[in-house]
């Protein structure tokens, strides 16, 4: 099954070459180009990882990571930006993303981060389904079995 990654950048150009290179690297790739149209793409399906830019207008990206983490707390959030400062990272970090990069990012190494992300929510949702399991299975309803 494809990957699905959301990308949210103000910067039209950079967003959808982007996601044409994604595409053809096999990720089903949707843009947004504010943290208010990333959101409503949210609400509507699900993501495995969201890359955020840090500084857009309106909704900024750690305010977009911090509604992404709490409307779908799976989906991994990979901030990039062209002007990082250390701060900014911590922040994004303390808010539950994923990784930080800055623009222009290699694609190689987007690449590395969308897939070691992607392992990351595999995990949690196994840890969240053995949980389920083992409280299934626990369940009184299991000793009529």
């Amino acid at each position: 099954m494809k990957k699905r990654i959301l990308l949210v950048d103000d910067e039209e150009d950079l967003v959808e070459a982007l996601a044409e290179r994604l595409r053809n690297r096999d990720f089903d790739v949707d843009t947004a180009l504010t943290g208010e149209d990333a959101l409503e793409k949210l609400r509507q399906y699900n993501f495995d990882v969201a890359i955020v830019d840090v500084k857009m207008p309106g909704i900024g990206g750690i305010e977009t990571l911090k509604a992404i983490k709490k409307m779908k707390p799976l989906t991994e959030v990979i901030m990039l930006t062209g002007h990082g400062t250390v701060e900014t990272a911590i922040e994004g970090l303390k808010n539950g993303a994923y990784d930080f990069l800055m623009k222009p990012s290699d694609m190689t190494t987007l690449l590395e981060k969308i897939g070691a992300a992607c392992d990351r929510r595999l995990e949690q949702e196994e840890k969240i389904n053995r949980a389920i399991a083992e409280k299934l299975s626990t369940s009184p309803w299991s000793a009529l079995d």
